[in-house]
């Protein structure tokens, strides 16, 4: 939380998106003890964990982050709640929490990536029983039986770029279609 990025969150604003020394904000002392900074052309105040994912966090931040390490390494849920002490369904909130700001960072940053190079590639599964396996009212059911993935990766930058999970029929129809 740095006062650098700081920007005025309102979008009809004139200092919307520019960073907080170029901007019209100020600091303007704090709100449930978090420092915020007021926006002279708009009038808005904003939090200075605006932007992060400790906006709106109503806990210890160092706990918080405790918990996303723990289950950034393998930890389980419920592990987690136990190594760190909260509610399960509280760590399971904070992955969301988490995972999202990270969504919203990682699209911020790849947004304007020129892939020059793409390598696509396959990835057989099944999901709870192979389809030869399947009894006759599974076979129906589109969330049992093989499971295909189909990857677009961008080994220059090694991020997948596209992912699209199927059924093996999904899979002989694309198969048709390319030929």
């Amino acid at each position: 939380m740095d006062w650098e990025t700081l920007y005025c969150p309102n979008q009809q604003c004139g200092s919307y998106g520019v960073v907080f020394r170029q901007s019209c904000l100020v600091r303007n002392g704090s709100s449930h003890g978090h420092k915020q900074a007021l926006c002279r052309s708009c009038g808005q105040s904003v939090s200075i964990r605006y932007g992060t994912a400790y906006l709106d966090l109503n806990t210890d931040p160092s706990l918080f982050e405790m918990a996303v390490r723990a289950l950034a390494e393998g930890n389980s849920l419920r592990s987690t709640a136990r190594i760190v002490q909260i509610d399960k369904d509280t760590a399971c909130n904070w992955l969301h929490r988490a995972a999202t700001h990270c969504r919203l960072v990682m699209l911020s940053l790849w947004r304007d990536v020129v892939v020059t190079e793409c390598q696509l590639d396959e990835l057989w599964g099944f999901v709870h029983t192979k389809n030869e396996h399947l009894a006759g009212a599974k076979m129906l059911s589109a969330t049992y039986g093989d499971t295909w993935i189909w990857l677009a990766f961008a080994p220059a930058y090694r991020l997948v770029v596209h992912f699209s999970p199927g059924n093996a029929h999904r899979r002989k129809r694309i198969c048709c279609l390319s030929g």
